[in-house]
This record gives structure tokens, C-alpha cells and sequence, in this order.
């Protein structure tokens, strides 16, 4: 197989851009994630791809919590700053004000939309992501509006 065609293929499946956060106990973790998709209505089910070695996975493995995140149309910036290693400071991480969610994972109020989850089940295929499962306990939608896709974007996430 062509390196090259199955990266430029593979990236023709479309992609939304959530932010995931967790935490666990003093430690927090956040990052942009793209391989998500509900795969549940009862219970109301999620996956999402979380790199093994992230933060908010580790975090999420140990508190069993996570909230996903829906990053809208025009709010690139927001997901940007979850693109890097997780920052707290002054009652941000990233930069990006939060707060304590039902599941006591952070909730960052200036994104339109999030489900607060409970880790159901981690499947580790060998790969560098894990795919998580995760039953949505909270949700909350402060504003209906386009999700922001991958397509929309000048990034590449992959093949």
C-alpha cells in the first residue's frame, strides 16, 4: 500500500473538533480530540480515539470521568490551545476558563456545548490511541450551532 494514498484517503473521513477534559484528584487534563462518534441511545453511548500517553487520558483512566466538549464554528482558537500539554493557572487551563462539572471534570463555559460522561470501558487495540467509551450522565447545550469539522480547518488529523 502507498503511504502517500492511504494518509490522503484516510483523512477524507470526516472528523468533528471536541475538547476532552478530566481530572484526577490535584491533576487535570485537556486536549483537542477529532475521533469521537456516539455509538450508544441506551445508554446514551460515546467513543472517542485518546492518545495513551496523554494527560486527559491518564486523568480519565483514574477518576473514571470525562466531559466532551463541542467546539463550534469560528472557535479554532479555543481548540488550538488544547493542542499542547496541559497548563493550570489562575483558574484556566490552557488559558481557557472551567469549572467543577457535575462529575467534578472540568467544564469550560465558553464552549457551546458538552456531555459530562462516566468511563464505561477502555479498549486498548495496541495502537497509539485508545478508544474509550464513555455514557453520558450530564449534557448541557448553551447554544445551538455549526460544530466545527477538521475539513473546516487547515489541520490534519489521520491517515
Amino acid at each position: 500500500m502507498d503511504a502517500k494514498t492511504r494518509q490522503r484517503t484516510l483523512r477524507l473521513i470526516s472528523n468533528g473538533v471536541f475538547v476532552l477534559t478530566a481530572r484526577c484528584g490535584e491533576r487535570f487534563g485537556a486536549a483537542t480530540v477529532s475521533w469521537v462518534s456516539q455509538i450508544s441511545f441506551r445508554p446514551p453511548l460515546v467513543m472517542a480515539a485518546v492518545r495513551r500517553e496523554s494527560n486527559v487520558f491518564q486523568c480519565l483512566a483514574e477518576s473514571g470521568s470525562a466531559v466532551l466538549h463541542i467546539v463550534g464554528e469560528g472557535q479554532d482558537e479555543i481548540a488550538k490551545r488544547f493542542f499542547h500539554p496541559t497548563a493550570v493557572a489562575a483558574g484556566t487551563l490552557n488559558g481557557e476558563p472551567f469549572a467543577e462539572g457535575h462529575t467534578a471534570a472540568p467544564v469550560l463555559p465558553r464552549l457551546p456545548a458538552h456531555v459530562e460522561c462516566r468511563v464505561g470501558q477502555v479498549v486498548d487495540a495496541g495502537g497509539d490511541h485508545a478508544l474509550v467509551i464513555l455514557e453520558a450522565v450530564e449534557a448541557e447545550c448553551r447554544e445551538t450551532v455549526r460544530p466545527l469539522t477538521i475539513a473546516a480547518t487547515p489541520w490534519h488529523y489521520g491517515g
